[in-house]
């Protein structure tokens, strides 16, 4: 069983339309709604894999209800959302159908209570001894204090569970320092952190700060891991056109099959960037396309070295 924690948790709405004007008035060809934050990305596209995941972090509302309620009839996930008394956010994802370039819109998150925050914590560490991994996903909350990854972290290390971070800004310096087994920024996420604009760089200064593993996101350009086990480079077959909404989200779900199925590094990447490809092309924010997972997964290339023994 993997693991995915969000705790700004959010229905994701896509709009499509013919095109995208501003100032102007639009028909809409159609409408979709997903359970969304980054951590329930992950857990869908690991479900799709064939993994058994649990989802937890926060819910409130009529919003928060329509979430449980889909995530419910989603095959191989288990729902362990912990209830707040303010309301689930919402995310807009606005289609161009003419340029397949995507708008997005998102709604701040509920506030959370102490009391709410300490009832999380206590059915976080409950869950973990049952865990292969763990993901801690997207941004806080208003009233989760900005160093609660770097709790989480420790907890799940605690647990000998493996743990991948995936945030930003100050929440991302406080989690690196709780020393997580891997992290995947993109490249902003990481110049932000190191201070360098280098990614290879970069990821070499992230781990001095504590990640055991960096894979960057270097957005089209594919992957970059910088591991105790050598550095890699992992490209898309070709510049890909669509809603890039969840890419990053696949990426994680990819690093977390291939840890928990125990593929070497090189795999790994090549599963992620697949189904990061998949899910750009996907009609759908958060999908994936799986006929063009399996057709991109062989078409990867992996270059880089094994560090010496």
């Amino acid at each position: 069983m993997i693991l995915t924690v969000t705790l700004n948790t959010a229905l994701d709405i896509t709009y499509r339309v013919p095109a995208l004007r501003p100032h102007a008035s639009h028909r809409i060809t159609q409408v979709t709604e997903r359970p969304g934050g980054k951590g329930l990305n992950v857990a869908r596209v690991l479900a799709a894999l064939g993994h058994q995941v649990t989802v937890t972090g926060f819910t409130g509302g009529a919003t928060g209800r329509i979430v449980q309620d889909q995530l419910a009839a989603v095959p191989g996930m288990v729902d362990a959302l912990i209830p707040v008394s303010a309301a689930t956010r919402r995310t807009i994802a606005v289609v161009d159908e003419g340029t397949g370039d995507t708008t997005q819109l998102n709604e701040p998150g509920p506030t959370i209570a102490p009391a709410e925050w300490s009832a999380f914590q206590e059915a976080y560490e409950d869950l973990l001894p049952s865990m292969a991994a763990v993901a801690l996903c997207g941004s806080l909350p208003p009233g989760v204090p900005v160093g609660a990854y770097a709790g989480l972290v420790r907890l799940a290390k605690a647990a000998g569970v493996p743990v991948l971070l995936d945030t930003s800004g100050e929440p991302l310096r406080r989690g690196v320092a709780a020393r997580p087994d891997l992290i995947k920024p993109n490249t902003e996420e990481l110049a932000e952190l190191t201070g360098s604009h280098e990614p290879l760089r970069a990821t070499q200064d992230a781990r001095r700060r504590g990640a055991r593993s960096v894979v960057a996101s270097l957005g089209t350009e594919g992957l970059l891991a910088t591991t105790p086990e050598g550095r890699w480079r992992a490209t898309p077959p070709a510049r890909l056109h669509g809603n890039p909404t969840g890419a990053g989200d696949s990426v994680v779900a990819g690093l977390l099959s291939g840890l928990v199925d125990q593929l070497p590094w090189p795999d790994r990447l090549c599963r992620a960037v697949a189904l990061s490809a998949a899910t750009v092309l996907a009609p759908v924010a958060g999908e994936f396309d799986r006929a063009a997972y399996e057709e991109l997964a062989g078409r990867v290339a992996v270059t880089g070295e094994v560090s010496a023994a």
